[in-house]
């Protein structure tokens, strides 16, 4: 993968996506074997014209660069047969409108062939931005049914996925609501575009307060309410896992079982 969009134009990458992601853009393939005693004898590399799962969104879905940090788009590959590519173009930081100034959105769509699925999950930096005007059911809004409409003039099958939870409890143990209208913003846009929606943002919430509120530390990176570890990033891909079946969406089908 190089920042070059077929066509015209490029990706514009953030500065660590040339220093510490660099791996992520250097038109290479980057193969990691992990354990005490790895052992390869041999790896062909073909080119195959397999569908692909596009992923889009924030640090909660991209892939990180180093532990302890890690995200269910990571862990996302592990639930699914071979015959099926998945392309994460998440980045740290992004939201659908840093996304759509960076030609992230049109790096995606000058690669994507009918039937392949764009998965996008944003939400916790959109939040943040402010203004006049701007806001969940308005730009969040608008900005989101441009990566649907994106997607499905190039034939692709656009899913839509709540913002993940951040850890907050309140004393009474339950996770409390810190994406404001966000969330309701995605169901509302999933119903009216007939768009498939994977609602993690419920699941997450249902998941967090089952551990509790000490116990759910050990999904997270140390300090940090917001970014997941190695179990967490695997228990919310199973979430996003169960969204696909609950919802069976057409992805149901490369599922291992």
């Amino acid at each position: 993968r190089t920042p070059q969009i077929a066509g015209d134009g490029e990706v514009k990458l953030k500065d660590r996506e040339k220093t510490t992601e660099w791996w992520a853009w250097d038109e290479k393939l980057t193969l990691e074997f992990n354990n005490s005693h790895p052992s390869v004898c041999a790896i062909e590399i073909a080119r195959v014209e397999a569908p692909t799962i596009y992923l889009l969104g924030d640090s909660t879905v991209c892939d990180q660069p180093s532990e302890p940090y890690n995200s269910w788009g990571q862990m996302l590959t592990r639930f699914f047969k071979p015959g099926i590519a998945i392309a994460n173009n998440a980045e740290s930081g992004e939201s659908l409108r840093s996304s759509l100034g960076a030609h992230r959105l049109d790096k995606v769509l000058s690669t994507m062939k009918p039937g392949d699925y764009l998965i996008i999950q944003y939400g916790h930096n959109d939040e943040k931005e402010k203004g006049e005007g701007i806001g969940a059911f308005t730009t969040y809004k608008a900005d989101l049914k441009k990566f649907v409409a994106g997607a499905r003039k190039r034939g692709g099958i656009p899913v839509l996925v709540t913002p993940v939870q951040r850890r907050t409890f309140d004393q009474q143990g339950k996770v409390t609501n810190s994406h404001g209208d966000y969330p309701e913003a995605v169901r509302q846009l999933a119903r009216e575009e007939n768009v498939p929606l994977i609602d993690l943002n419920v699941m997450s919430k249902t998941l967090y307060e089952a551990w509790g509120a000490e116990p759910s530390k050990r999904a997270f990176a140390p300090n940090d309410n917001t970014h997941h570890d190695n179990y967490g990033s695997y228990e919310l891909a199973k979430c996003v896992v169960k969204g696909i079946r609950a919802g069976k969406i057409g992805l149901v089908k490369f599922l291992v079982t």
